[in-house]
Protein backbone atom coordinates (compact mmCIF):
# COMPACT_ATOMS: atom_id res chain seq x y z
CA UNK A 1 0.00 0.00 0.00
CA UNK A 2 1.95 3.01 -1.46
CA UNK A 3 -0.33 5.27 0.99
CA UNK A 4 0.89 3.68 4.04
CA UNK A 5 4.09 3.70 3.23
CA UNK A 6 5.06 7.10 2.57
CA UNK A 7 3.00 8.12 5.42
CA UNK A 8 5.18 5.88 7.35
CA UNK A 9 8.40 7.00 5.76
CA UNK A 10 7.60 10.60 6.27
CA UNK A 11 7.09 10.18 10.23
CA UNK A 12 10.08 7.88 10.10
CA UNK A 13 12.13 10.31 8.52
CA UNK A 14 10.42 13.22 10.82
CA UNK A 15 11.38 11.01 13.68
CA UNK A 16 14.96 10.05 13.55
CA UNK A 17 15.92 13.92 12.30
CA UNK A 18 14.62 15.25 15.78
CA UNK A 19 16.36 12.68 17.70
CA UNK A 20 19.22 12.98 15.96
CA UNK A 21 19.46 16.71 17.00
CA UNK A 22 18.48 16.86 20.62
CA UNK A 23 18.77 12.88 21.42
CA UNK A 24 22.62 12.68 22.59
CA UNK A 25 24.34 9.17 20.74
CA UNK A 26 20.81 8.35 18.66
CA UNK A 27 21.80 6.27 15.76
CA UNK A 28 19.55 5.47 12.87
CA UNK A 29 18.67 1.78 12.29
CA UNK A 30 20.82 -0.06 9.82
CA UNK A 31 18.29 -0.65 7.42
CA UNK A 32 15.82 1.95 7.57
CA UNK A 33 14.15 0.43 4.41
CA UNK A 34 13.08 -2.42 6.73
CA UNK A 35 11.79 -0.40 9.43
CA UNK A 36 9.35 1.59 7.92
CA UNK A 37 7.92 -1.64 5.86
CA UNK A 38 7.90 -3.52 9.08
CA UNK A 39 5.45 -0.77 10.96
CA UNK A 40 3.54 -0.72 7.39
CA UNK A 41 2.68 -4.33 7.81
CA UNK A 42 1.69 -4.03 11.22
CA UNK A 43 -0.94 -1.46 10.61
CA UNK A 44 -2.51 -3.04 7.38
CA UNK A 45 -2.66 -6.18 10.18
CA UNK A 46 -4.41 -3.94 12.21
CA UNK A 47 -6.97 -2.70 9.78
CA UNK A 48 -7.68 -6.06 8.67
CA UNK A 49 -8.41 -7.66 12.42
CA UNK A 50 -10.26 -5.04 13.79
CA UNK A 51 -13.31 -6.33 16.05
CA UNK A 52 -16.67 -5.20 15.14
CA UNK A 53 -15.23 -2.86 12.16
CA UNK A 54 -16.21 0.14 11.82
CA UNK A 55 -16.10 2.31 9.18
CA UNK A 56 -16.55 7.06 9.20
CA UNK A 57 -18.30 9.02 6.80
CA UNK A 58 -19.17 12.60 6.07
CA UNK A 59 -22.94 13.35 7.18
CA UNK A 60 -24.04 17.07 7.10
CA UNK A 61 -26.09 18.61 9.74
CA UNK A 62 -27.78 21.73 10.01
CA UNK A 63 -26.92 24.37 13.08
CA UNK A 64 -28.29 27.46 14.29
CA UNK A 65 -28.42 29.67 17.17
CA UNK A 66 -31.00 28.37 19.53
CA UNK A 67 -32.84 30.84 21.69
CA UNK A 68 -32.53 30.57 25.70
CA UNK A 69 -35.52 29.38 27.84
CA UNK A 70 -37.53 31.88 29.96
CA UNK A 71 -35.33 33.98 32.29
CA UNK A 72 -31.99 32.62 31.21
CA UNK A 73 -29.72 35.29 28.79
CA UNK A 74 -27.28 33.85 26.62
CA UNK A 75 -23.89 35.21 26.36
CA UNK A 76 -21.83 34.42 22.74
CA UNK A 77 -17.97 35.15 23.10
CA UNK A 78 -15.63 34.41 21.01
CA UNK A 79 -12.03 35.64 20.53
CA UNK A 80 -9.75 36.44 16.89
CA UNK A 81 -6.65 36.20 15.90
CA UNK A 82 -4.96 37.56 12.87
CA UNK A 83 -1.04 36.46 12.08
CA UNK A 84 -0.92 38.81 9.33
CA UNK A 85 -1.69 41.84 11.75
CA UNK A 86 -0.10 40.52 14.80
CA UNK A 87 -3.07 41.06 16.54
CA UNK A 88 -5.86 39.26 18.59
CA UNK A 89 -9.37 40.60 19.43
CA UNK A 90 -12.32 39.33 21.31
CA UNK A 91 -16.38 40.09 21.24
CA UNK A 92 -19.85 38.90 22.43
CA UNK A 93 -23.44 39.73 23.26
CA UNK A 94 -26.34 38.81 25.06
CA UNK A 95 -29.61 37.90 23.93
CA UNK A 96 -33.31 37.06 25.70
CA UNK A 97 -35.37 33.91 25.38
CA UNK A 98 -36.98 36.49 22.40
CA UNK A 99 -33.47 36.55 20.50
CA UNK A 100 -33.75 40.30 21.58
CA UNK A 101 -30.07 42.31 21.49
CA UNK A 102 -29.10 42.93 25.10
CA UNK A 103 -25.80 44.61 25.15
CA UNK A 104 -22.67 43.42 22.99
CA UNK A 105 -18.90 44.01 23.21
CA UNK A 106 -15.68 44.44 21.09
CA UNK A 107 -12.12 44.69 22.30
CA UNK A 108 -8.82 44.61 20.55
CA UNK A 109 -5.92 43.23 22.44
CA UNK A 110 -3.01 43.23 21.41
CA UNK A 111 -0.62 40.03 20.52
CA UNK A 112 -1.85 36.84 22.20
CA UNK A 113 -2.42 33.40 20.71
CA UNK A 114 -6.20 32.17 19.56
CA UNK A 115 -6.88 30.42 22.45
CA UNK A 116 -6.17 33.34 24.89
CA UNK A 117 -8.29 35.47 22.68
CA UNK A 118 -10.83 33.26 23.39
CA UNK A 119 -10.69 33.51 26.95
CA UNK A 120 -10.30 37.35 27.03
CA UNK A 121 -13.78 37.02 24.92
CA UNK A 122 -15.00 34.61 27.67
CA UNK A 123 -13.28 36.52 30.56
CA UNK A 124 -14.60 39.70 29.53
CA UNK A 125 -18.24 39.26 28.82
CA UNK A 126 -18.79 37.61 31.83
CA UNK A 127 -17.62 40.57 33.64
CA UNK A 128 -20.11 42.40 31.83
CA UNK A 129 -22.96 40.03 32.99
CA UNK A 130 -22.29 40.81 36.79
CA UNK A 131 -22.08 44.64 36.12
CA UNK A 132 -25.56 44.51 33.98
CA UNK A 133 -27.29 42.29 37.02
CA UNK A 134 -27.88 39.27 34.60
CA UNK A 135 -28.34 35.90 37.33
CA UNK A 136 -29.20 33.29 34.82
CA UNK A 137 -26.50 32.72 31.70
CA UNK A 138 -25.65 30.34 29.28
CA UNK A 139 -21.82 31.31 28.01
CA UNK A 140 -21.30 29.58 24.57
CA UNK A 141 -18.56 29.42 23.34
CA UNK A 142 -17.26 27.79 19.84
CA UNK A 143 -14.15 26.75 21.54
CA UNK A 144 -14.17 23.15 22.78
CA UNK A 145 -11.00 23.18 24.41
CA UNK A 146 -11.71 25.93 26.45
CA UNK A 147 -15.50 24.73 27.63
CA UNK A 148 -13.49 21.47 28.70
CA UNK A 149 -10.57 23.95 30.53
CA UNK A 150 -13.32 26.05 32.08
CA UNK A 151 -15.96 22.94 33.31
CA UNK A 152 -12.75 21.05 34.04
CA UNK A 153 -13.69 18.17 31.73
CA UNK A 154 -10.54 18.04 30.34
CA UNK A 155 -6.56 17.60 32.51
CA UNK A 156 -4.78 20.50 32.09
CA UNK A 157 -0.72 20.19 32.20
CA UNK A 158 0.93 22.64 34.16
CA UNK A 159 -0.39 25.68 35.41
CA UNK A 160 -3.87 26.44 34.83
CA UNK A 161 -3.64 29.96 32.72
CA UNK A 162 -4.93 32.90 35.23
CA UNK A 163 -7.66 33.51 32.25
CA UNK A 164 -9.33 30.11 33.41
CA UNK A 165 -9.19 30.88 37.10
CA UNK A 166 -10.84 34.04 37.13
CA UNK A 167 -13.69 32.74 34.79
CA UNK A 168 -14.00 29.72 37.22
CA UNK A 169 -14.16 32.15 40.21
CA UNK A 170 -16.99 34.11 38.39
CA UNK A 171 -18.71 30.87 37.91
CA UNK A 172 -18.42 30.33 41.51
CA UNK A 173 -20.47 33.48 42.29
CA UNK A 174 -23.56 33.69 43.47
CA UNK A 175 -25.68 33.16 40.31
CA UNK A 176 -26.85 30.70 37.93
CA UNK A 177 -24.56 29.63 35.12
CA UNK A 178 -23.66 27.17 32.95
CA UNK A 179 -21.55 26.58 30.32
CA UNK A 180 -22.29 25.33 26.87
CA UNK A 181 -19.85 24.63 23.51
CA UNK A 182 -21.60 25.49 20.14
CA UNK A 183 -20.55 24.65 16.68
CA UNK A 184 -18.84 28.43 14.65
CA UNK A 185 -22.34 28.37 12.29
CA UNK A 186 -24.51 28.88 15.76
CA UNK A 187 -21.81 31.27 17.05
CA UNK A 188 -21.55 33.93 13.58
CA UNK A 189 -22.95 36.87 16.03
CA UNK A 190 -19.78 36.66 18.29
CA UNK A 191 -16.88 35.67 15.60
CA UNK A 192 -18.04 39.13 13.71
CA UNK A 193 -17.78 41.39 16.49
CA UNK A 194 -14.58 39.22 17.45
CA UNK A 195 -13.64 39.99 14.07
CA UNK A 196 -15.09 44.02 14.27
CA UNK A 197 -12.75 44.73 16.91
CA UNK A 198 -9.23 43.98 15.48
CA UNK A 199 -10.42 47.42 13.06
CA UNK A 200 -10.82 49.45 16.84
CA UNK A 201 -8.60 52.63 17.32
CA UNK A 202 -8.44 51.72 21.14
CA UNK A 203 -7.38 48.70 23.25
CA UNK A 204 -10.84 49.39 25.78
CA UNK A 205 -13.97 47.24 25.30
CA UNK A 206 -16.25 48.87 23.36
CA UNK A 207 -19.41 48.56 24.93
CA UNK A 208 -22.10 48.34 22.21
CA UNK A 209 -26.24 49.29 23.31
CA UNK A 210 -27.31 48.14 19.81
CA UNK A 211 -26.06 46.05 16.92
CA UNK A 212 -23.86 47.47 14.35
CA UNK A 213 -25.47 47.47 11.18
CA UNK A 214 -23.27 45.37 9.23
CA UNK A 215 -23.96 42.59 12.53
CA UNK A 216 -28.20 43.19 12.01
CA UNK A 217 -28.98 40.72 9.16
CA UNK A 218 -26.98 37.68 11.52
CA UNK A 219 -28.88 38.61 13.79
CA UNK A 220 -32.16 38.34 12.10
CA UNK A 221 -31.11 35.14 10.81
CA UNK A 222 -30.51 33.58 14.33
CA UNK A 223 -33.76 35.03 15.78
CA UNK A 224 -35.38 33.50 12.69
CA UNK A 225 -34.03 30.35 13.26
CA UNK A 226 -31.63 29.53 10.46
CA UNK A 227 -29.36 27.25 10.32
CA UNK A 228 -25.73 26.47 8.69
CA UNK A 229 -24.69 23.42 7.26
CA UNK A 230 -21.82 21.42 8.28
CA UNK A 231 -19.93 18.56 7.57
CA UNK A 232 -18.95 16.28 10.72
CA UNK A 233 -17.81 12.74 10.29
CA UNK A 234 -19.66 9.84 11.79
CA UNK A 235 -18.94 6.25 12.71
CA UNK A 236 -21.42 3.22 11.32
Amino acid sequence: NWQSIFMVACWHIWTWRNKSIFEEGFQRPNDPSQAILKMVTEIDRYGHTLPNERYRQLETIYIGWKHPQGEWIKLNCDGAYKESMGLAGCGGLFRDSNGRWLKGYAQKIGACDALHAEMWGMYTGMQMARRQGFTHIIVESDSKLLIDMVTGSCKLNGKTPILVRRIRDFANLQWHITFKHTWREGNRCADWLANFSLSQSSFDVRNLETPPRELQSLIFDDISGACMPRNVNVIL
